[in-house]
């Protein structure tokens, strides 16, 4: 009996100091100003090779009329999954090509929905827009004369991406862990606007913006014994160093960076999400050197944030996801019937394609835009836009909402058009006018475009729980 009472005693005793030694650390929490939120999540990474099997046509650039035969490094899918529990997840897809079709990102996405429950505003794509990767089709189909068979392996192509755009998934669900998230911001200055002219534009009297955003936003998870397990970064340029005379498989600037990264983190998986890009192009361009400094640059500037101060976050994970629609400018079905006869071999090739979809009861006066947000914690959201989203739209959205520390994305979900500003549209030229040609599009937007989805992005913000200042 005494020695009963005296091991009862000393549990008691345990328990008592087991409950005096967590006060003491939540004490010491409140003193240090820790938040709370900032607990570990679950996360997982998982990764792909997309390189196409060569030789292959590359897509980015019409001039290119002859397929790749080799290549400088290979192109990814790569995924992160972060966890508060099953029912509360966010996912970053990113993968090493020009851009995601729609129907490639929703046939993965709801693929995923019906395996694992994950929503449709959980989970985000990104394409990185090497114009040094393999022909998504029917995207940019406008630029070359391809043959059935060449058409057949293109199909191909695109039916394994989404397979593994799956599969990379699966990997980062597969390999979940506690980890501790923490975010800053870095710089980079190769990014230049090419639409910048100086002196009056011809067609508003008013000199041409000169504006670029030269963030490069990080997302940082360790594991328990504090080693970098996932380094998600972001830039907002073209990749386009690597220019059309050049045909060999690559992941231009971002390809360069994500290799430098992992070098530095050998446990962890770098993955590059492309920002408000649309009429940023990386200076000076041309050559594989420039292409591998450019890398290196960014590379260096995500280092110096991961080996700074960083802040930690954590729960709860929130996201919204919304379509809006953009209008075009009416086109009559005369101005396409002259260009089947007339045109360069590009608007034939387009207006082949609008004819088509006119006749098959398309509508062809919209264009469906999705908008996401995704918030992790109080600090962070990753605003993730589709389309060629030209840099205004990033560097606005940073001034409407001073107080989170945003990440934006283009190029996210479907990249089939250019996305202008107002401003932009008055001044035409190539993104918001030509450009629509090659991208198979009806024509020019309205200039009620930029309103449309600024709307779309404060709703989203608002569901994830932020407000304009």
């Amino acid at each position: 009996m005494l020695k009963a009472r005296i091991h009862f005693l000393a549990g008691f005793k345990s328990k008592r100091m087991a409950i005096k030694l967590k006060y003491v650390l939540f004490a010491l929490l409140v003193m240090l100003q820790l938040d709370l939120s900032a607990a570990f999540v679950k996360v997982g990474t998982g990764r792909m090779v997309i390189t196409p099997e060569l030789p292959f046509y590359l897509t980015g650039y019409a001039a290119r009329d002859s397929m790749a035969t080799t290549k400088v490094h290979d192109l990814w899918a790569k995924a992160i999954v972060i966890e508060e529990n099953p029912s509360s997840r966010i996912v970053i897809v990113t993968t090493d090509v020009l851009g995601l079709t729609p129907a490639v990102s929703e046939a993965a996405a709801e693929r995923l929905k019906k395996k694992y429950g994950i929503a449709r505003s959980q989970i985000m794509f990104n394409s990185s827009h090497t114009h040094s990767g393999p022909m998504i089709w029917p995207a940019l189909s406008v630029i070359g004369d391809y043959d059935a068979e060449t058409i057949k392996r293109f199909t191909s192509y695109t039916v394994s991406l989404t397979d593994k755009l799956v599969a990379a998934v699966d990997m980062a669900m597969q390999s979940l862990e506690p980890m501790q998230l923490s975010h800053g911001t870095g710089n980079a200055g190769f990014a230049l606007n090419r639409r910048y002219k100086p002196g009056p534009d011809a067609a508003t009297g008013k000199e041409r913006s000169n504006r670029s955003d030269h963030d490069v936003p990080v997302l940082l998870a360790r594991d328990a014994k504090g080693v970098v397990k996932a380094v998600v970064f972001g830039y907002a340029c073209h990749n386009t160093t690597m220019t059309g005379e050049h045909n060999s498989v690559n992941g231009d600037y971002a390809g360069f960076a994500q290799i430098e990264v992992e070098k530095k983190y050998p446990d962890a998986t770098a993955l590059f999400v492309l920002g408000c890009a649309g009429d940023q192009n990386p200076m000076p361009r041309g050559t594989l050197e420039y292409t591998e400094q450019h890398g290196k640059e960014l590379a260096a500037a995500v280092e110096k944030v991961v080996d700074g101060k960083m802040e930690n976050i954590g729960a709860p994970l929130r996201s919204a996801f919304v379509r809006t629609e953009l209008p075009y400018q009416p086109v009559t079905v005369e101005t396409f019937q002259k260009e089947l006869q007339e045109g360069t071999k590009y608007e034939k090739r387009r207006a082949k394609l609008i004819m088509e979809a006119r006749d098959k009861g398309w509508d062809l006066s919209n264009h469906n835009y999705p908008v996401q947000a995704m918030r992790i914690g109080n600090k962070l959201t990753i605003l993730s836009l589709s389309g060629e989203v030209v840099v205004d739209y990033s560097l606005n959205a940073k001034k409407q909402y001073p107080g989170e520390h945003l990440f934006v994305a283009g190029y996210c979900n479907q990249v089939v058009c250019y996305i202008p500003t107002e401003r932009i549209i008055e001044e035409g030229g190539y993104e918001p006018v030509s450009s629509q040609m090659y991208y198979g599009m009806p024509g020019p937007f309205e200039k009620s475009v930029e309103v449309k989805v600024n709307a779309a992005i404060s709703t989203v913000m608002q569901k994830v729980g932020l407000h304009k200042k």
